[in-house]
Parts: C-alpha cells; sequence; structure tokens
C-alpha cells in the first residue's frame, strides 16, 4: 500500500499532521489564559469566532485554490498560523485576543482546502478513498498528539512557549512543502481581484449530495464537544477526555479502512454502511445506563464517523469539476463547519443542564445520521 503513493503525497500528509498539531497545541490552555485577561464571560466565544471565520474563508480559499494553485494557498494558511500564534502572548487584552483568534480562524480556512485539492490531484482515482483516509488520519493524529504536547509544553514551561512552539510547528509545515511542483496548470499570478466572489464562485453545485450528508453527520460531533465532558461527570467518569479517546481510537482505525472501503465498493454504499452506524453510536450515547455503555457508544460512534469522512472528501473530489475542485472541497468543509456549529450551538440549548435531555440530543443526531442515510437511499443523483 505504501509504494502506491509518491513521495509529494507523504509530504503532504506530514504537512497536515504537522499543521493541525499546531493550532490543537493551544487549544486546553486557552480558557485559562482568557481567565487571566479578565475574560472569564468570553471563553465560549474563541471557538466560535474561530470556527465562524474558518466558515467565511472556504470560499476564498476554494477560488484561490483553483486560480492562484494549492501550494501558495497551502503556505499562506498556514504562515499566518504561525504569525498569528507568535503574537498571542504580546497582547494581554480580551478583545485585540479575540479579534487575533479571528484571524486564526480565517487562515485555518486555507491550508485543509489546498492539501484536499492537491491530495485529489495526484492520487490515482481508484486510490483516492484510501488515499483521502491516510491524509485524515495523520491530521487526526496531528490534533491528537498537539493537545497532549501542547499541554505538556505548557505545565513544564510557560503559556508563552506554547504560542511560541505552537508558531514553530506551523512554520515546518510550510518548510515541508519546499519544492513541490503545482498541479494547477494554468494558475493566475495574485491580485485583489481574485478576492472579488460571484454567487457562482460561494458554492459548487456538482458536492450537494456529499455537502448535505456531511452536514447532517457533523451535528453529532458538535453535539459531542460540547456534551461529552457533562455526560462524562454524569455517568462518574472523571477523565473528561475518556470519551474522546476511545472515539479517536475507533475513528482513527475506521478512516484507514473506510477510504480504501470506498474504492473498492463505492462511496455512496460505503457512506451508507457509516451512517447506519453514527445513528447507532448517537443514539446508543444519548440512552447508555452507565459509564460501560456510554464509553461503547463512543467507540460504535468513532468507528461510524471515521468511515464516512474519507469517503466524503473522496467523493467530492469524484464529482467536482478539475478546474473547480478547490472550490468541491470547500464546499464540503463550509458543509461540515456549518454541522458542527449548529450540532453544538443546539445541543447545548436543548440539553439546559437537565440531564434528562441528554437522549433527546443523542437520539436527535442519531434520527439525523438516519435521514443521511435514507436520503443516500432515495436519492440517487451525484
Amino acid at each position: 500500500m505504501l509504494k502506491a503513493y509518491s513521495r509529494q503525497f507523504w509530504l503532504l500528509s506530514f504537512s497536515s499532521f504537522l499543521f493541525f498539531g499546531s493550532f490543537n497545541m493551544v487549544l486546553p490552555e486557552l480558557p485559562d489564559f482568557m481567565r487571566k485577561m479578565g475574560g472569564e464571560d468570553f471563553i465560549g466565544l474563541h471557538i466560535t469566532f474561530f470556527t465562524l471565520t474558518a466558515l467565511i474563508s472556504r470560499p476564498f480559499s476554494g477560488k484561490l485554490t483553483d486560480t492562484w494553485g494549492r501550494i501558495p494557498v497551502m503556505v499562506f494558511g498556514a504562515a499566518v498560523t504561525a504569525v498569528v500564534s507568535f503574537f498571542y502572548p504580546f497582547f494581554l487584552n480580551i478583545y485585540i485576543f479575540l479579534a487575533i483568534r479571528f484571524l486564526h480562524g480565517f487562515s485555518t480556512g486555507f491550508k485543509p482546502t489546498g492539501t484536499a485539492a492537491y491530495v485529489a490531484d495526484i492520487v490515482p482515482l481508484n486510490r483516492r478513498g484510501e488515499g483521502m483516509g491516510i491524509l485524515s488520519l495523520f491530521g487526526m493524529t496531528g490534533m491528537g498528539i498537539g493537545n497532549y504536547v501542547g499541554g505538556a509544553i505548557a505545565n513544564n514551561f510557560s503559556i508563552e512557549v506554547l504560542f511560541y512552539s505552537s508558531g514553530l510547528v506551523a512554520l515546518f509545515s510550510v518548510a515541508v512543502l519546499a519544492g513541490m511542483k503545482e498541479t494547477v496548470e494554468n494558475k493566475q499570478k495574485f491580485s485583489p481581484g481574485l478576492l472579488k466572489l460571484n454567487r457562482s464562485e460561494i458554492f459548487e453545485p456538482a458536492v450537494v449530495v456529499p455537502s448535505v450528508v456531511m452536514m447532517l453527520v457533523t451535528f453529532s460531533f458538535g453535539a459531542s464537544l460540547t456534551l461529552a465532558p457533562d455526560l462524562s461527570t454524569f455517568h462518574g467518569i472523571e477523565n473528561k477526555g475518556l470519551f474522546f479517546s476511545y472515539f479517536t481510537f475507533t475513528s482513527l482505525i475506521s478512516r484507514l479502512f473506510g477510504g480504501r472501503f470506498s474504492d473498492l465498493f463505492g462511496r455512496r454504499k460505503v457512506t451508507i454502511a457509516a451512517m447506519l452506524i453514527v445513528g447507532i453510536g448517537s443514539t446508543y450515547i444519548g440512552f447508555a445506563l452507565n459509564a460501560f455503555h456510554f464509553l461503547v457508544g463512543a467507540l460504535i460512534f468513532g468507528a461510524g464517523y471515521g468511515l464516512s469522512s474519507p469517503a466524503l472528501f473522496a467523493w467530492a473530489a469524484d464529482l467536482s469539476p478539475i478546474q473547480n475542485r478547490g472550490r468541491g472541497f470547500s464546499t464540503l468543509f463550509m458543509a461540515l463547519e456549518i454541522g458542527i456549529g449548529m450540532g453544538a450551538m443546539l445541543a447545548g440549548q436543548i440539553y439546559a443542564g437537565q440531564s434528562e435531555n441528554f437522549s433527546i440530543v443523542f437520539g436527535g443526531c442519531g434520527a439525523l445520521a438516519i435521514i443521511a442515510m435514507v436520503y443516500l437511499i432515495f436519492n440517487k443523483t451525484d
């Protein structure tokens, strides 16, 4: 399997590992950093700003990926992420911090779009799903290791060293790309005019089906980000990260195999199976009677979620016109961010601190996954 991929593919995957590790290093320490600035009441906003601006940046990153080039977009996103990380320690005002967070989110909307489009360009069609699975495996591993390493750096050194380290890792993710050949044949020089978006340049209609499914399935992930800590406490689990450890374990494994399955059996069939598994896992979490069942639910949910990701990204690559491949991926990423954001927001509102509402939230998320499955079964258009 390893010999089937080029050196460029492995460099991209390693760059993705570093990039996702970079901005996830700081996440566990940001709430305490904000409290020291007197920003207790704004703690929830740092995720909101980050996600919102990443969403806003997607149409721009999609257009620039198709016109300016894959590599310039990746370099720009990672380089701005590095610069922003270096700036965090110098502005100890909560409002300036949130402004920097806004820029951080905007820049991270660029690197993944360029990376996904480049991988779709260089990986053979019959291994595209597997390639997307390996890429996402590197990204998720970077996220997990980044969280752990970031906490260790903050505890053993300081928050300032953590920010500088995050910036350096982002710069390394740029350095890895040195010498790579651009895959856009007729790329344009950058000009301010490229930032002007027509209505048709915001959304790629060819990828409607995988985007709808992506939005529906990521509701569950958004809800988990919001409520898993409280659910862990409810079931008497002291380590609130245990849920995500179980989720990540099966998600990583299923990403590796799920992409290849989608190459062999088809994107639609694998995604239908993934939606069924996510529906069962989400519902199982909501109706779990004890810690054991709760963590079993995390394993099931992770398996289904990981199975769906490479299939959906490969499907978007299959459907996108070559000249609009960046736009296709930016559309899919927008669906992902809308799903996570809406899932997190609605989960918090429905839960409202009442444990009896856990089943409503996760039962509803499971129902959305089943709706996505039914949608794929009866909607045969691609």
